[in-house]
């Protein structure tokens, strides 16, 4: 599967690479070293410790080199009136009656508790290219969904504030 980034998310996937790759594994490979020489390891935290964020930090590089190795760089395409890329969209939900606002982001930056919704989501899918005014349907499951309409469009663009995911 391809990854869906922008340039800037990749230019915040390198950045991270490198600071893991060149500062931290360094630092956590001798802080290993160190914690092995305390003697036996079966009872040895500070050594347990240290291998597991040594180890955390190399999976979090494999899964930053693949993210990068496999991305499809997007860019927003959208009108002026149109909802896209890093845009804040305010949402009627109709079911709920209730307004909701969220920024569309590329599925690395999501984050529904801060009002980031990943342009792969079913609500971010089926609020791209639409405008204000317009009710559209989001498709959840084969068997359900709901309607929604735009009520606000405010043009954004990524300027780098939304964080990378931690996963």
């Amino acid at each position: 599967m391809k990854n869906r980034l922008t340039e800037k998310d990749l230019e915040l996937m390198r950045r991270e690479l490198d600071r893991r790759r060149l500062e931290l594994r360094p630092r956590l490979i001798e802080e290993v070293q160190r914690a092995r020489a305390f003697g036996d390891l079966s009872e040895n935290f500070e050594y347990k410790a240290a291998k597991k964020e040594k180890n955390d930090n190399d999976s979090r590089i494999r899964y930053l080199e693949n993210m990068i190795r496999t991305a499809v760089v997007v860019e927003d395409g959208s009108g002026s009136d149109t909802v896209g890329l890093y845009d804040t969209v305010t949402v009627f939900m109709e079911d709920e009656e209730e307004t909701e606002v969220w920024q569309v982001v590329t599925t690395v930056r999501q984050n529904v508790l801060e009002g980031r919704m990943s342009l792969e989501s079913p609500m971010g899918k089926a609020m791209l290219g639409r405008r204000e005014g317009e009710r559209f349907y989001v498709q959840v499951s084969e068997k359900s969904g709901y309607y929604a309409v735009v009520k606000k469009i405010e043009k954004g663009n990524d300027d780098g504030s939304a964080p990378l995911n931690k996963y």
